[in-house]
């Protein structure tokens, strides 16, 4: 895989929620079908925010041109994902930078984050595998990752359920934050008695409380 430094891409637009001067910042990437604006995206991005933490979503090169033409198209090859990610850390600056993302854009930051000098990694809905293929594990770069990271993760995540990651290797600097019945949007089914809300709050205060203990 090429160096991202090594793959020319200017930053991304931004999404900002929360203020300017905050002790942190944290880095949102969307996942690998649905854009920044989404409801899960907004949910946590404004919930920080009213928390007092800056939030900026910004999306990766192939769903920007979507926004603008419509034209649904498969995620970047990864070099140019990293690259983005590199650029928006170069833009703002490791120190006081978190940075992460629902599934395929935390997955991304997982892979630039024992490197790039943050301060943390969070990631919403982990893509251990894809789904239906357990046996295409994702977490090599996790065994030995040191930067301090928290995965909010459903318990029944088709791509690594509570079940599954207990027999992972993964490093002592990740926490799991498990929601409850939850898929891979940390939804639980209405048979479960609890709902979205319910899950979504819950580990919405979890990644509160992990910035907390970033600053």
């Amino acid at each position: 895989m090429n160096d991202p430094k090594d793959v020319a891409v200017e930053a991304p637009h931004f999404l900002s929620d929360g203020p300017a001067k905050a002790a942190l910042t944290f880095a949102f990437a969307h996942g690998a079908g649905a854009p920044m604006d989404t409801p899960f995206m907004r949910f946590f991005a404004e919930g920080l925010a009213e928390r007092g933490w800056r939030v900026l979503r910004f999306e990766f090169p192939y769903m920007a041109r979507r926004r603008g033409d419509g034209k649904r198209r498969p995620p970047d090859r990864a070099a140019l994902l990293l690259a983005t990610w590199q650029a928006v850390i170069d833009r703002l600056g490791p120190e006081r930078l978190v940075i992460g993302g629902k599934s395929m854009g935390g997955r991304m930051a997982s892979l630039i984050a024992g490197t790039a000098g943050v301060r943390g990694l969070a990631c919403l809905g982990y893509p251990f595998h894809p789904a239906g293929k357990p046996e295409r594990l994702r977490t090599e770069h996790l065994e030995d990752l040191s930067v301090p990271t928290l995965i909010l993760q459903g318990s029944r995540d088709a791509m690594g359920s509570h079940d599954e990651v207990a027999g992972y290797r993964l490093s002592a600097s990740i926490d799991l934050h498990w929601a409850e019945d939850g898929d891979h949007d940390l939804k639980p089914r209405k048979a479960s008695g609890r709902t979205a809300e319910q899950n979504w709050q819950e580990a919405l205060q979890a990644l509160h409380a992990f910035l907390q203990r970033l600053q």
